[in-house]
């Protein structure tokens, strides 16, 4: 188990090993409590989970409301209004959250015909969860699933903070979820495009369900995301700014139809990491260095050749370039350089037209109309700060909107804050930053409050490193 981790009493080597099959797998309803009968539970505001019978969803298929003492994960899981498997490895074992937060739960799903997303027994993608506190601060956070997570995904590392903060939060499967999330019936880049879709789709409906809650839309909305989540932030307030107010991008991915994107740079790790764990090759190692993979993150090559590295590039390049390896479905897993049709071997800059124009139809072009703060680990391995942060802050200077950007690069953090007690000494969360970000974006519009320049963010020599942060 990832709570069991110390590393005091557990070798990096077995750490990491145990984090390794747990994030693997991981790739891969108890009645509610009735409402209260006092009449001023009709009134907005008037009480616990006040009008919760004026909940109608607008666009959805199916909608199921609950109202619970705790909407956070501590009372969620337990009642099975959440799923624990659905965030692991997400934030380091020993953050803590807050607790104790009453409030109305709505899950649901819009009309859609892909079916991987088994939550709540349903079999039916597109699915959301909406959770409004009894006691609302006028504020909305939208947030989409990383990686190929569930709607469930957020609710540790975003969900319980901005409850107790009196936010409304709500969080999408983005349409298709898994490993299989490109099979959705769509054209190439299609199942990314309804990502896209079904945030706003979300963003919309949610706004509407908060009116009909406490009779009054949000005064402000705010997006929040990691790594694919970071992804959809960017695009939203690039695309649809109209719904937003701001939004914190935390490790986003970044699709470019002429590069960087993970099919640039992916392969690179796929042919060379081999040569280099067997005999410390030079030339690999540079080869990798050149790509974009950050010096000193070595030590975190094993893992990731291991865990993301193959599984990512193979079901992204499906989703993009399914010609690729003919009727092979995503390619064969760990195959060496030299076999036929392998993705070790991908060239991207060589593929047809059509790849790239799959590409460039959810590609990020730096154009944000809103404010904007992203923050990125300085040994991302994942997705390397040079190939995505670092190129998606230049984008947006040169659409001329740096002014409404920060950028902070986090020394000694990475893609996945699991991966900290594995190597201590090493690495530091991303967590308390990124809940720091969002606290500088809201004062920024707010109250006018400017956050720092775009700066490096040093580990401090002391401090509560898994709870705390300053930018």
């Amino acid at each position: 188990m990832l709570t069991a981790m110390s590393p005091t009493t557990t070798s990096p080597r077995k750490a990491l090993a145990a984090l390794t099959a747990l994030i693997a797998s991981a790739a891969l309803v108890a009645a509610a409590p009735p409402a209260s009968a006092d009449k001023s539970t009709d009134k907005p505001g008037g009480g616990h989970c006040a009008r919760q019978s004026k909940i109608d969803v607008p666009g959805a298929q199916m909608q199921k409301v609950a109202c619970l003492d705790d909407l956070t994960t501590a009372g969620t899981v337990p009642s099975g209004h959440s799923k624990a498997a659905d965030f692991a490895g997400l934030h380091t074992p020993g953050t803590v959250n807050p607790t104790g937060v009453p409030g109305i739960q709505v899950d649901g799903y819009f009309p859609d015909t892909s079916t991987a997303n088994t939550n709540n027994g349903w079999n039916h993608d597109s699915q959301f969860v909406l959770r409004i506190p009894d006691s609302w601060n006028g504020g909305l956070v939208v947030t989409g699933a990383p990686g190929n997570r569930s709607q469930y995904a957020n609710d540790f590392i975003w969900s319980d903070w901005v409850l107790a903060q009196g936010y409304a939060f709500a969080s999408t499967d983005k349409g298709n979820m898994g490993l299989r999330f490109y099979d959705d019936g769509s054209a190439p880049g299609g199942s990314v495009r309804e990502w896209n879709s079904r945030v706003t789709e979300l963003t919309v409906a949610a706004k509407r369900v908060v009116k009909q809650v406490r009779a009054k839309a949000p005064q402000r909305t705010w997006m929040a995301g990691i790594s694919n989540g970071g992804y959809l932030v960017r695009w939203q307030l690039e695309n649809r700014p109209d719904l937003y107010d701001g939004g914190l991008d935390w490790e986003g991915t970044l699709l470019r139809a002429d590069g960087p994107n993970l099919l640039t740079y992916l392969p690179t790790a796929l042919k060379n990491y081999p040569a280099y764990a067997a005999t410390g090759d030079a030339a690999a190692h540079d080869a990798m260095i050149a790509a974009g993979f950050a010096p000193g993150s070595e030590f975190l090559w094993p893992f990731h050749e291991t865990v993301y590295w193959d599984l990512t590039q193979r079901i992204y390049r499906e989703e993009f370039d399914p010609e690729f390896d003919g009727a092979t479905d995503a390619g064969t897993p760990y195959c060496a350089s030299g076999t036929p049709q392998c993705d070790a071997d991908y060239d991207y800059a060589s593929r047809p037209d059509s790849v790239k124009e799959a590409m460039r139809s959810v590609e990020l072009t730096g154009n944000i109309t809103k404010p904007l703060i992203s923050l990125q680990g300085d040994l991302d391995t994942l997705l390397p700060i040079a190939t995505d942060q670092d190129v998606y802050a230049g984008l947006v200077a040169d659409e001329g909107r740096a002014a409404q950007h920060r950028a902070f690069r986090i020394a000694d953090g990475t893609h996945t804050d699991a991966l900290v007690p594995a190597f201590p000494d090493r690495l530091r969360p991303m967590l308390p930053c990124a809940r720091a970000g969002f606290e500088a974006l809201t004062a920024w519009v707010e109250d006018g409050t400017a956050p720092p320049a775009n700066a490096t963010v040093a580990r401090p020599a002391s401090g509560d490193l898994l709870n705390t942060c300053t930018l």
